[in-house]
């Protein structure tokens, strides 16, 4: 668990992103919060194009990679659960190839939870063995690859 609190730093952008813009500053559920926060920026994206949706999964990866392993030093943990950018990019991933319809951000939703808090084999793995900001990210890149993999094949 964490070593130092995080403590919001409203002046720096790193910390209002990666804290998905205060919902990880929640004492409950965080995680879930963060992935509330990405619901309607994936709705906005991809509303957009599916050009800048891609995009926004690609840049979002990158700069996950650098914030949360910038944090991770930081704040002195290796995946501390105020960090919540991770979330966000995975929803997204999740979400990839589903039709912009309720049911599927309903189930998408869930199924992206259930993967980023059950952390079945090779999620646990990766989140273990990988550290850093890319290990903070490729677990719930892993979760978001499973559950739109899921969607894919679910008839909503």
């Amino acid at each position: 668990m964490s070593t130092k609190p995080f403590i919001f730093k409203g002046s720096r952008l790193d910390y209002w992103l990666a804290s998905g813009f205060g919902a990880g500053k929640s004492s409950r559920a965080p995680g879930t919060l963060g992935t509330l926060v990405a619901v309607p920026l994936y709705w906005g994206l991809k509303s957009a194009s599916p050009s800048l949706y891609l995009a926004a999964i690609v840049l979002g990866f990158v700069f996950g990679v650098y914030i949360c392993s910038r944090l991770s030093e930081e704040l002195d943990c290796d995946d501390h659960p105020g960090i919540v950018w991770d979330e966000i990019v995975g929803f997204w991933i999740a979400m990839l190839g589903s039709p912009l319809t309720w049911q599927y951000l309903v189930v998408g939703f869930l199924l992206f939870r259930f993967f980023d808090i059950l952390k079945p084999w090779p999620i646990r793995w990766c989140e273990q063995k990988v550290k850093g900001g890319l290990g903070i990210m490729l677990d719930d890149v892993l979760a978001g690859i499973f559950t739109a993999i899921l969607l894919n094949f679910l008839p909503l």
